[in-house]
């Protein structure tokens, strides 16, 4: 109709609008933003170390009578020095090297990103073995000395700079996804995670008073840039059986954070673990012989995930970026704008460990590029070392929630790009679950499609 503009054209003409802005600011600055340097602030990205205090077994009785703090003196006199490989989780030798290589990569960075999971899967059962009874309480000291280890790790690496964080679904004494509102984990924990990680950038009694209720949080590592940190780990058809209130309390408390967000103008970044959408690990076993899904395994209750993307939807220009973890692999999804999944640290599903390194604007905080260094199992060099960079492989310009939003129907029939994806999502090592023509569908349908139904017939329209 003459006099109107479509959605369409109007969606276009903000597409164009973003890149010359990213033109200006990269004809200004240099490549991409304005940094203190006149280069891009950087953000550290990592996930799911799953670090595991029992790689050594003869360390145990050790361990279990120290306190904390000794531990690195304990772990010090292991005769196992190298790394851990593909079907384990990481070891001390793969934590410190880890956390070495972050602090060397991200020296300049201005902000760091966990998404969850510091405890190693089976945690519980593992202890009992070693102790010889299922001691509960004795199990929860050594799991609360694990965290605080791990804390205190990585605030010794990173010196002063903030690491925001997330719980992971191990993330707990009850075991895997087992994590409830204002249980003891929580009040344990909130101290010193407030201290050693977050160093300082949030409000302290609105962090113990969100976090101990339901392990949720907001900060501000920087000035004008909100980090809201979700406990999605309640949004699983996996959770705890009593969450339900504790999410409606936390959705509600979102909508209101962005709310007050907007109207302070500030920006805000999105972290979670487990993402929306579908499990695609578990979706593409679901596939049939004739490649069809009846079926598809989510990430999140329908409901809650329903929620979530409203509250979202009504602050487009406020959330700039959204960090998840939980998959273990390099990955993205499009609930709306991009949500960027950073691999693990763990090998324990076959892949290479990882890491992420974001540039983003210093005033917008909307994020530009990204880099991924990875370990080589194989060869085991002496640290993380460059593995790719997106904007490099992809050949694409412009920020990184468009670039990665166009990208995706291209990953459908180009073959140089949806061999890079594929490449790239196991971070150098895919040995253990490689993808297949015949399930590639499933890959590229699960980065565009978050309701269940969205999924299946995605895949079997192609």
């Amino acid at each position: 109709m003459r006099g109107l503009i479509s959605c369409d054209i109007l969606a276009d003409m903000q597409k164009q609008l973003r890149l010359i802005f990213f033109l200006v600011l990269a004809s200004i600055c240099g490549c991409g933003g304005c940094g203190s340097s006149g280069t891009s602030p950087q953000a550290i990205i990592f996930s799911d170390v799953h670090f595991d205090p029992f790689y050594d077994t003869s360390l145990f009785q050790a361990l279990n009578a120290a306190d904390h703090t000794k531990w690195a003196d304990i772990f010090a006199t292991s005769t196992v020095a190298t790394p851990s490989l593909w079907g384990s989780d990481s070891n001390y030798p793969l934590l410190l090297l880890a956390l070495s290589s972050v602090k060397e990569r991200g020296a300049t960075s201005t902000v760091a990103i966990f998404a969850g999971d510091m405890l190693s899967h089976h945690f519980d059962t593992t202890f009992y073995s070693l102790y010889g009874s299922t001691d509960y309480d004795a199990m929860k000291a050594f799991a609360y000395k694990t965290a605080a280890f791990f804390a205190e790790e990585v605030r010794s690496y990173l010196g002063n700079i903030p690491v925001m964080f997330v719980l992971g679904n191990n993330d707990e004494y009850e075991g895997d996804f087992k994590l409830e509102p204002n249980s003891q984990f929580l009040s344990d924990t909130a101290e010193i995670f407030y201290t050693d990680l977050l160093n300082g950038t949030s409000d302290h009694q609105s962090f113990i008073n969100t976090y101990e209720a339901g392990g949720y949080y907001s900060a501000e590592p920087l000035s004008g840039l909100e980090v809201i940190g979700l406990n999605t780990v309640f949004f699983s058809p996996k959770a705890a059986s009593d969450v339900g209130g504790a999410v409606v309390a936390e959705l509600s408390w979102l909508d209101s954070t962005l709310a007050a967000a907007q109207a302070a103008g500030k920006k805000v970044w999105l972290l979670m673990h487990i993402p929306p959408g579908a499990n695609i690990h578990s979706t593409k076993d679901k596939l049939d012989d004739t490649g069809h899904l009846s079926d598809a395994i989510m990430m999140w209750e329908p409901d809650y995930q329903a929620s979530f993307l409203q509250i979202v939807s009504r602050y487009p220009n406020i959330v700039t970026f959204a960090i998840g973890g939980h998959t273990h692999m390099d990955e993205y999804r499009l609930p709306s704008d991009a949500l960027l999944i950073s691999p693990s640290i763990s090998p324990v599903d076959g892949n290479d460990p990882a890491f992420k390194l974001i540039t983003f604007s210093s005033y917008a905080f909307t994020p530009i590029n990204y880099s991924s260094l990875n370990y080589d199992l194989e060869n085991m060099p002496g640290q993380f070392n460059s593995y790719y960079t997106f904007s490099n492989v992809y050949l694409v310009q412009g920020l990184l929630n468009d670039t990665l939003t166009e990208l995706f129907p291209k990953l459908e029939t180009r073959g140089n790009q949806q061999a890079l994806y594929r490449k790239y999502y196991y971070s150098g090592h895919d040995s253990a679950s490689p993808i297949t023509n015949a399930n590639w569908k499933v890959y590229w349908c699960g980065i565009g499609n978050m309701a269940k139904q969205d999924v299946i017939d995605c895949v079997n329209s192609h």
